[in-house]
């Protein structure tokens, strides 16, 4: 392991500063009532630009938020005095991602980031996520619903390619899947 590898895990450990006064950090269980009122938000937002079915009704459930907890891949965005975005990045194999149409830039080790949302208060939360997670891994993988535009333009701006398509495992709906290298 390089000593690049070792401080950028070590990073994760701590806050990371960010540009406007904002910090990354691990979501907490104390932090559960306003990520769940950021998720509303999220899918408020969602249903309202033409996309009311990639989260549906109550989706992320908070049981799966306090697993995400529970395994260290929760994250939120926060400013001193309230947190703003919310978003699940792990480093492990994601079972989606197993069956590709199209292909992905490579095969090697990737992180995936997952369930990005805002309060919509601050701009660009995402570009933060990216750099943040940049930090970790130099090979990413996201996806987003047909529908969701303003995902696919925040992940295109990063310089995410467009790979193909995934279906979801638990219902087989079709996503854009993405990949970045660094």
């Amino acid at each position: 392991m390089t000593a690049e590898v070792i401080l950028a895990k070590l990073t994760l450990m701590r806050c990371l500063p960010l540009n406007n006064m904002l910090t990354i950090r691990k979501t907490t269980t104390n932090d559960l009532d306003r990520v769940m009122e950021i998720y509303d938000i999220a899918r408020d937002f969602m249903a309202k630009s033409g996309n009311p079915t990639q989260w549906g009704d109550g989706y992320p459930v908070r049981a799966l938020i306090e697993e995400d907890i529970e395994r260290g891949e929760s994250y939120v965005i926060v400013d001193d005095s309230e947190i703003h975005g919310v978003f699940m990045f792990m480093q492990r194999t994601e079972p989606t991602y197993a069956k590709i149409e199209g292909a992905w830039l490579n095969d090697l080790p990737y992180g995936t980031i997952h369930r990005v949302a805002t309060d919509g208060t601050v701009k660009r939360l995402f570009d933060r996520c990216v750099e943040f997670c940049e930090k970790i891994t130099t090979n990413l993988r996201v996806d987003t619903h047909n529908d969701n535009y303003p995902m696919q333009k925040a992940i295109e701006r990063n310089g995410f390619t467009k790979c193909g398509t995934i279906y979801m495992l638990h219902d087989g709906t079709p996503r854009i899947a993405y990949q970045k290298t660094v």
